[in-house]
């Protein structure tokens, strides 16, 4: 098991240099600091569980729309009045009105709906002795889960369709590469963006005129948020429901492998719920998470005055617990801090969890799986693969 771990250990550290080698290097650099440092140029970084989530918990003192924080980006792409969806009463009022579309009942059949003869086609094509590339099939699934949760109808809603619509957000997310010590963002990189936002959201118009109340675009429509503010939250909801889910599924599945662990789970099908936590902990599909400092605050008995920014490494907090273990129980420290904290936790962590099971679960359903090949994504915002091929143990050679 211990060379297990130092192997995905390794691909792991591949994966990080391969796709953002700023952040490897901060990663590196923070790993044996104090729980709270001052950094020169990136401001205060966080590395522990327990400071990262007390920080995430106080909206009093730390927010999403300024200097820092993901919503700065948002505002400048598409207007001062998107800042509503990082906080306050219309933020509370978008989060409750869509709640009970991602309940753990309403995950399981969203995923079955949009993603469910995916996986039993894989589950037929490992059975028969055949290769699938699970990166690929996480774009793919990844891009029909957004599409029908948000009510878009794709003019040719083939596979490469949702290709396109991975692409997309990931170029968009690619732009924001660059941004730890601002997120202030160059008037060429608005342009582009704003280029990449409008391939994104070319169903969004028709979705808002005739998706169902069962849809986000739907339920924006019901808010009467109007066209502009909800092609940004639809953005939004797509860089957050495809980047982040496709790392966490390929990942955990790379990691299940790597470590060796495969037979436990055969074993013991009841620890399917805790290899999906530990690849989500171990993956942190979102490794920085960002705040601005909106009032002074003290923090391990560190004073931050407002207009300062924090960056919380979710990746080390989380990390420091140890290496992917399906026998690992529940960590009160970490909670689950991959899907942050407080008022901005993920709404779609129960989607998330319900594809990794629901890979994991096709990936060994003929018996272990091997990885036979497997390349990084190289200059992305989430750490990924680009291709991570996997064929049944028994037929690989």
């Amino acid at each position: 098991m211990v060379d297990g771990a130092r192997r995905a250990a390794r691909y792991e550290a591949r994966l990080l240099w391969a796709g953002n080698p700023g952040l490897y290097a901060l990663l590196q650099a923070a790993r044996h600091t104090a729980p709270i440092q001052r950094f020169p140029r990136l401001g205060w970084v966080v590395n522990d569980p327990v400071l990262a989530r007390r920080v995430l918990n106080d909206a009093a003192h730390f927010g999403m729309a300024g200097e820092g924080g993901v919503g700065h980006l948002w505002i400048q792409l598409f207007g001062d009045e998107m800042a509503q969806f990082f906080g306050g009463a219309r933020h509370a009022e978008v989060r409750t009105r869509a709640r009970d579309l991602f309940t753990e009942d309403n995950a399981r059949a969203l995923v079955e709906r949009s993603q469910g003869a995916h996986y039993r086609a894989m589950a037929e094509r490992l059975a028969e002795g055949g290769t699938v590339d699970v990166a690929d099939a996480t774009r793919v699934l990844a891009g029909r889960m957004v599409a029908d949760l948000l009510g878009m109808r794709l003019d040719s809603p083939d596979d490469d369709a949702y290709r396109r619509i991975f692409a997309a957000g990931e170029r968009l997310a690619g732009l924001a590469m660059g941004t730890a010590a601002s997120t202030v963002l160059p008037a060429g990189t608005v342009r582009r963006a704003r280029a990449i936002v409008t391939d994104i959201t070319r169903g969004v118009e028709e979705g808002y005129r005739t998706a169902g109340p069962d849809t986000i675009l739907g339920r924006c429509r019901e808010m009467d948020l109007g066209l502009p503010l909800t092609r940004g939250l639809a953005t939004l909801l797509a860089i957050a429901g495809t980047e982040t889910g496709a790392s966490g599924t390929s990942r955990t599945a790379a990691l299940l492998h790597d470590t060796g662990q495969q037979g436990a789970l055969l074993a013991d099908p009841g620890l399917m719920p805790n290899a999906v936590r530990e690849g989500l902990r171990v993956a942190t599909p979102a490794p920085v998470i960002g705040r601005a400092v909106t009032r002074d605050a003290v923090v391990a008995g560190r004073r931050l005055r407002a207009g300062d920014r924090i960056m919380l490494l979710t990746y080390l907090a989380d990390n420091a617990v140890g290496p992917f273990d399906v026998h690992r129980e529940y960590v009160p420290e970490t909670r689950q801090l991959w899907f942050g904290a407080g008022r901005h936790l993920c709404l779609g962590a129960a989607v998330a969890r319900t594809q990794i099971t629901r890979m994991l679960e096709t990936l060994t359903a003929a018996g272990p799986y091997r990885v036979t090949s497997r390349r990084p994504a190289r200059r992305v915002l989430v750490p990924t693969y680009a291709s991570l091929c996997a064929r049944t143990a028994r037929t690989a050679r």
